[in-house]
């Protein structure tokens, strides 16, 4: 159907909304809403499948605002259309506790797909979704149940096509052919220094063609609201490679501003705000101001929704009828229940068993569990060989053309892209039918470090195995050793970092880390051989700290974790040779820990006796559970890695002598209290 008066009326109704709610904030970008109205208007009335009042419909469309700056269009459209986002909520935008907060945050808005904000993460996001989709519709669709088909759309800026984490997603969606995923890019030419001329000038289609992409221009975004949606249309029907649309527009449209930069992250001037209503038809004096007839036009649209969704659920009971196991299984992901007993499967070890890497330790975990997981979808940034993160049988997700994998492959090849592989996981958890895990060094997780955050802000689920920890790796030196890379993530609120000190350890880290539905984790492993503990259990290292050793006549507690754990052990040795006794505990995982009850953590750093923490990174942290701290806060070194750890003296002598340096200067201290009593903790 042609394009209507009614239709321009909605177009500039979002555009007039984004004026409104950056100016009652003082605050935002009504630049990009103002532009790009027209582009989500065909989107949205046209393409999309989706239903408000169910937003978390399996096989609805997804859309990515990638330049999350623009938050207000989406934020527009959401009301419109009938979401839990009343007029109420826009007039509160920006404000605190609002639905409507500055960037999209998908805990916070209903309809927001993903979190995005840091430039390039969003289309980042959405190649993870595409994979996910295409993973589990070869999956579970079958003959005559086309069950999950949706498509994913996202719109980005410039800013976004400048990040190398957009890069990284988009060779790789290109190799993978998804042809499911859709990027409009806005091609305004401005960015916050101004026009892009200054630092953008590349070909942008010509960088996505060499990808592997289908690209087109649609030259007018402003007025040819048909010409984009043919150009969709074509997208849509290219099967075998993603697709990204030139969409050349003006920032700012009907603004006294438009095309500059000075629209882009500021409210209109009163007077601008008052000629762009007047030009677009609206009653100057009047905010947020919405016609019966564009609320009516919006509500047709989403009723479209809600009856796809009814069809698309009578489908599923005849996939049921027909497929009850796959059935069983689609519902049992999407409510994010694990298989009853699955955790019989993770490997108990005793003391009498051998010294083995965790590496290793987390290698035979996945062995056991993959089958058991199908949701698991797995992958490596191009060191399978050295993460240990594949399993035996395991299939490559990859285009069916490529003869070297399919699209129900399980395991991915992200290729020495980093920062792209933790996004794109956070697309895949985004989904909602997979738990994606995927390997790097420990060090290259900095590498990652916007995707980690967000994961933990977004409440993703993923699972970071992070091999080669610490100066253990050995001979590669300084440049791969992550002296400081566990501090970062251990400040970062809502993220696990497990460093387990054995098997037993491990097997908990994963079942906490695969039970924790909306926290992401890393697991921090050794490459060097580490002993199997002696009060280690699967149930203790839960709780993210125990005692490894007691001693009630302990002059010190020895804190640590990972491989030093069990150099501490030995070290108790070296100290009872002369006379001195000690306790060990082990501390795997920092935020589980603190999650305890105050009792139990005393029992594991109990007053009394000072406490000296060990661990081969930083010491930054360590003050909040010992006296003293024994750790490298200076860069490594390069050779065996037992010449290392005995360069920096930790070996059992050197941590004796530092125990017996921390026993006698806290002698004449008394009481001598647990670094874990404070006078608050935890009040924000």
């Amino acid at each position: 159907m042609p394009y209507t008066d009614l239709d321009w009326k909605a177009i500039n109704t979002i555009r007039v909304l984004a004026v409104d709610a950056t100016s009652a904030a003082n605050s935002g970008h009504p630049g990009a809403p103002m532009g790009l109205a027209p582009a989500a208007h065909v989107v949205f009335q046209k393409f999309m499948t989706f239903n408000p009042k169910n937003p978390k419909f399996l096989n609805r469309d997804r859309f990515v605002l990638s330049n999350g700056h623009g938050c207000m269009l989406h934020y527009a459209l959401l009301h419109l259309y009938g979401y839990d986002l009343s007029i109420d909520d826009l007039k509160h935008f920006r404000q605190v506790g609002s639905k409507t907060p500055g960037h999209p945050e998908a805990h916070d808005t209903p309809g927001i797909e993903v979190t995005t904000g840091p430039l390039g993460q969003g289309v980042s996001n959405a190649v993870g979704i595409a994979i996910a989709q295409a993973q589990a519709g070869a999956t579970f669709n079958k003959p005559g149940f086309d069950l999950l088909n949706s498509h994913t759309y996202v719109f980005v800026g410039d800013g976004c096509l400048q990040e190398g984490v957009a890069s990284e997603a988009a060779s790789l969606a290109g190799h993978l052919q998804l042809g499911n995923l859709i990027v409009i890019y806005d091609d305004n030419h401005i960015t916050i220094d101004g026009d892009t001329n200054v630092s953008f000038t590349e070909d942008v289609l010509a960088r996505f063609e060499a990808y592997g992409w289908h690209t087109q221009w649609v030259k007018d975004g402003n007025e040819g609201l048909d010409d984009l949606e043919k150009a969709i249309e074509v997208a849509k029907s290219v099967k075998n490679k993603p697709s990204i649309i030139k969409l050349t527009t003006i920032i700012g449209y009907g603004s006294l501003q438009q095309g500059t930069h000075g629209v882009h992250g500021s409210p209109l001037k009163p007077d601008d705000a008052k000629q762009v209503k007047e030009r677009f038809g609206f009653d100057p004096s009047k905010f947020f101001d919405v016609s019966p007839e564009v609320y009516g036009l919006y509500k047709e649209t989403a009723d479209r929704g809600a009856a796809a969704e009814a069809e698309w659920n009578a489908l599923f009971e005849k996939y049921k009828g027909s497929f009850a196991t796959e059935a069983s299984e689609i519902l049992r992901r999407y409510e994010k229940r694990l298989p009853e007993g699955w955790q019989n499967n993770l490997p108990v070890y005793s003391s009498t068993d051998g010294a083995v890497a965790s590496r290793k330790l987390s290698e035979t975990v996945l062995a056991k569990v993959i089958n058991t997981l199908p949701e698991l979808l797995g992958g490596s940034a191009d060191l399978t060989g050295s993460n240990l993160t594949i399993w035996k049988g395991a299939v490559d997700f990859q285009p069916p053309d490529s003869k070297i994998g399919d699209y129900t492959g399980r395991y991915i090849r992200y290729g020495v892209r980093e920062h792209g592989m933790g996004a794109i996981m956070n697309g895949i958890s985004a989904y909602g039918l997979h738990i994606p895990y995927a390997g790097t060094f420990l060090n290259f997780v900095s590498y990652a470090a916007g995707a980690v955050r967000l994961s933990a802000l977004s409440q993703h689920q993923v699972i970071w195995v992070a091999t080669h920890d610490s100066i253990g790796l050995g001979e590669d030196g300084p440049t791969h050793q992550p002296i400081e890379t566990v501090a970062h993530l251990r400040a970062i609120p809502n993220l696990q970092l497990w460093r387990p000190a054995d098997g037993n350890e491990c097997s908990a880290a994963y079942y906490v880390a695969l039970t924790s539905h909306h926290t992401p984790s890393v697991l921090c492993l050794s490459r060097q051989n580490l002993p199997q503990l002696e009060n280690s259990t699967i149930e203790h290292a839960m709780k993210g700290g125990y005692v490894v050793h007691e001693d009630s006549e302990a002059a010190v507690t020895i804190v640590s974790t990972g491989s030093e754990v069990g150099i501490c052990v030995d070290a108790i040795k070296t100290l009872a040779a002369e006379g001195i006794k000690a306790r060990v505990a082990s501390l795997p995982c920092w935020e589980v820990f603190d999650s305890q009850s105050q009792d139990y953590k005393l029992s594991v750093l109990p007053d009394g006796v000072p406490i000296l923490s060990v661990e081969v990174y930083s010491t930054l942290g360590w003050e909040k559970y010992s006296h003293e701290q024994f750790g490298l806060n200076r860069f490594g070194a390069s050779g065996p890695y037992k010449d290392i750890y005995k360069k920096f003296e930790f070996t059992p002598e050197g941590i004796a002598k530092r125990a017996k340096a921390t026993i006698d200067f806290w002698k004449d201290v008394k009481p001598i209290r647990s670094p874990l009593k404070r006078a608050f903790t935890q009040l924000i």
